[in-house]
């Protein structure tokens, strides 16, 4: 923040502290927006002390004193037929929160993701003369291209976590700032193997593969009995590897332990939540696609990446999707650093063969480890401060004229 202190800021160190009661909106619409949202609020509220914020969160935000006017989850919906069968809930949340926001404006609004809900939202409050930021690029460099013109009219601030985004904005003249991920700050860069098994309660001497199926339950459905027959495969081949299956909530343990059933002889793990550690304790990871990719890439762990959707739906996406890859360290490689199975491609024998590779070649995967640690350092930014630098810069000095 540049411009002079008045009498009711106060300057420690570089930082600005400002006694101005700062109003926030914030629309985070997925567990993975509530992850990126609460600690930006901290950083906010570093500059701010008295900063309020209002919107939909999760619990993380909650936690936060954030005041979420509905449900986040009301909003969490993906693919292309589940949103269309929600669409009049969803249209219904955003007028409201449209009113809301209008009758009562913040002196910013930040959505965050869920960018077919908030971008709707946030033209309507720049016409009103209410500051706009979106946190997370949406993937206009991947697919729909033209929704570079919608962001263009909705947004008054663009905050990208990946460098390579930056340049479509560039193109269009559109204000953005690479911000880096707030995963890559929380992370260390060595992880300590060990402390992951104890905190599992898992043998030290034992190789594990980790299988993440997913947190939605048709992904579930798709992808457990394929990542299941993979462990059959590399069990009978490399008998002393165990495995570890972190259930994202407690419908996916009980949709997860059905299939378990028919594959009692499996010497498997069902683990509660806890991917992360889950991950860290494994020599290799098996996953569906996703910001589990950005996650086990963190962790320097070698990945299998593999997804498969309803038919119609990955012949529309492949239509439209403009990149080859979908996992996060080929996208910041721009290569095929790590190997990605999708659709018709994730046949349990050629992910088991991927898997063995990795158990099998020491090498490859330290020199996998060392391009992990540069991808890691390239996002770690300190991305809340950032993001609030950007943020504030932005208000400048219109901050609590409202």
């Amino acid at each position: 923040m540049t411009n002079k202190l008045s009498g009711d800021e106060m300057a420690i160190g570089s930082l600005e502290i400002s006694n101005k009661n700062l109003t926030v909106g914030i629309v985070a619409g997925e567990a993975s927006g509530d992850q990126l949202a609460a600690p930006l609020m901290r950083a906010i509220k570093k500059q701010f002390p008295n900063a309020t914020f209002r919107g939909i969160g999760g619990e993380k935000m909650l936690a936060e004193g954030f005041r979420s006017y509905f449900p986040q989850d009301r909003l969490a919906v993906m693919g292309l037929i589940e949103p269309l069968k929600r669409l009049p809930e969803l249209l219904k949340i955003r007028r409201f929160l449209k009113n809301e926001f209008l009758a009562c404006p913040p002196d910013i609004f930040i959505g965050v993701d869920s960018p077919d809900f908030n971008l709707g939202l946030e033209i309507e409050l720049k016409k009103a003369g209410i500051k706009t930021v979106h946190y997370v690029s949406p993937s206009v460099w991947a697919w729909r291209q033209k929704r570079i013109f919608k962001i263009a009219k909705a947004v008054d601030l663009m905050l990208t976590l990946f460098p390579f985004e930056l340049p479509i904005y560039q193109k269009y003249r559109i204000a953005a700032v690479c911000v880096g991920h707030t995963l890559a700050d929380q992370i260390p860069h060595e992880i300590n193997v060990d402390e992951a098994k104890t905190k599992l309660s898992l043998p030290k001497g034992c190789r594990y593969v980790a299988i993440l199926p997913g947190s939605r339950a048709n992904e579930v459905a798709r992808m457990a009995p394929v990542m299941l027959e993979v462990a059959r495969r590399v069990q009978q081949q490399m008998s002393g590897v165990r495995f570890l299956i972190a259930a994202a909530s407690k419908g996916r343990r009980l949709q997860i332990e059905n299939f378990l059933n028919s594959n009692k002889e499996l010497p498997i793990s069902l683990i509660d939540g806890q991917s992360l550690d889950v991950m860290a304790a494994s020599d290799v990871v098996v996953m569906a696609s996703g910001t589990t990719t950005l996650e086990a890439m963190l962790l320097k762990k070698p990945m299998v990446v593999t997804y498969k959707m309803a038919a119609f739906s990955f012949w529309l996406l492949s239509r439209l999707v403009k990149v080859r890859w979908v996992g996060l360290p080929n996208l910041l490689a721009n290569k095929g650093v790590v190997p990605e199975f999708l659709q018709n491609q994730a046949q349990p024998a050629i992910i088991a063969d991927a898997v063995l590779n990795y158990l099998n070649d020491g090498s490859a995967v330290e020199e996998l480890k060392q391009l992990f640690l540069e991808q890691h350092r390239m996002l770690q930014l300190g991305a809340s401060e950032k993001a609030a630098c950007a943020i504030v810069e932005l208000l400048g000095k219109d901050i609590g004229k409202r």
